[in-house]
């Protein structure tokens, strides 16, 4: 049987999901939003793909940009519902239920409203575990597909006449890059529906349980905080089997927006020889320390202020005393996007480093 998701839920979902937002992953008050609107309408249904017919259509609910504070953007609960009306008109089939690419702040909860106006099933499967900064990484395998895939962007600054929707079909790796467009042109930040394949695809190639598993990590942090930081750390690391490999102030922050829509730059935390850098791009993508690599995607890498609250690379300054927590890859689910070595190469390329010899190592 599957789970009504309740009000007790939503901070649980925005509170794990924040963990595994590396970074990145929305803003936890628009996934305050989404959850409580969600669960006000109606009732979503989690359900495990143990569940679901073979043959029955799963797309999935995504926001793309990234709105470090430096945009104007406005997504609204009625875009995420939108966008999934569009596919499901262009597919000209129901859509039975609603992955996610990633776990986030706000991202966790993308299929929640529309399962609660539509009926769509909230599926217990991630494109990734951990939030990324380019579709492709959460695309379950398809990023270098020629089969071609409906694609919807729904949103933007109404105040700005910024507002878009489009709907397109081609090739993944073709019409990722017009969404990522979109969104920059409406202000940065858009929610979409892509990528519509049947269960027995997604059973395959999906990792699997991965919002169960951001629920059950938000239970332990809410258990955890009326004892202080340090039990929220031990409870964060515990729940997800990650440890703490770095500690200290951010010596040097330097993060620039790009006209992609993504954030890229580096992030200096301690000095002397235990001095962490971490390579951004929206998420954090790599810790090198002494230039030795200590944690790299698919590794969840957060940052977590002392009271164990992940802090956002557009939340962070100069200054600030960071804990950097890593889960390793061997102890997650990873779907088949991360052995997809098609989706390394622009990231490396943004990022001037190496990711696939340890991701595909």
């Amino acid at each position: 049987m599957g789970r009504i998701l309740r009000a007790s839920d939503v901070e649980a979902a925005v509170k794990g999901g924040a963990v595994f937002a590396a970074g990145g992953g929305g803003w936890a008050d628009h996934g305050r939003m989404l959850g409580t609107a969600a669960v006000n309408a109606g009732e979503p249904e989690l359900v495990s793909m143990d569940e679901v017919p073979d043959d029955a259509w799963i797309a999935t609910a995504a926001a793309i940009g990234a709105p470090a504070s430096t945009t104007e953007w406005q997504m609204l609960g009625v875009d995420y519902v939108k966008a999934v009306q569009l596919v499901q008109e262009e597919l000209g089939a129901p859509i039975y239920g609603l992955m996610i690419g990633q776990n986030g702040k706000s991202s966790t909860l993308n299929g929640w409203l529309p399962g609660a106006l539509l009926g769509t099933k909230v599926i217990d499967a991630v494109g990734d575990i951990r939030a990324h900064p380019t579709g492709d990484m959460g695309s379950i395998g398809l990023a270098n597909s020629p089969e071609p895939m409906i694609q919807s962007a729904v949103g933007g600054n109404r105040s700005k006449n910024a507002y878009i929707e489009l709907v397109v079909r081609g090739a993944t790796g073709k019409v990722s890059p017009i969404l990522r467009t979109a969104s920059d042109m409406s202000g940065g930040f858009i929610a979409s529906c892509r990528n519509p394949v049947r269960a027995s695809y997604v059973r395959k190639h999906a990792a699997l349980g991965g919002i169960s598993m951001a629920l059950a990590l938000g239970e332990a942090i809410l258990a955890a905080e009326a004892k202080g930081g340090k039990a929220v750390i031990d409870a964060i690391c515990r729940e997800t089997k990650g440890q703490i490999i770095g500690h200290g102030l951010v010596a040097r922050k330097a993060v620039a927006y790009t006209n992609e829509a993504f954030d890229v730059g580096t992030l200096t935390i301690g000095t002397g020889k235990d001095a962490c850098v971490l390579h951004v791009m929206n998420e954090y993508m790599a810790v090198e320390r002494e230039g030795e690599r200590i944690a790299s995607y698919p590794d969840v890498i957060t940052t977590l202020d002392p009271s164990g609250v992940p802090m956002s690379v557009g939340e962070i300054s100069e200054g600030m005393e960071l804990l950097v927590l890593r889960i390793a890859k061997d102890v997650i689910p990873l779907s088949s996007s991360a052995s997809d070595p098609s989706v390394y190469p622009s990231v490396e390329k943004a990022l001037g480093i190496n990711l696939t010899d340890y991701a595909l190592g």
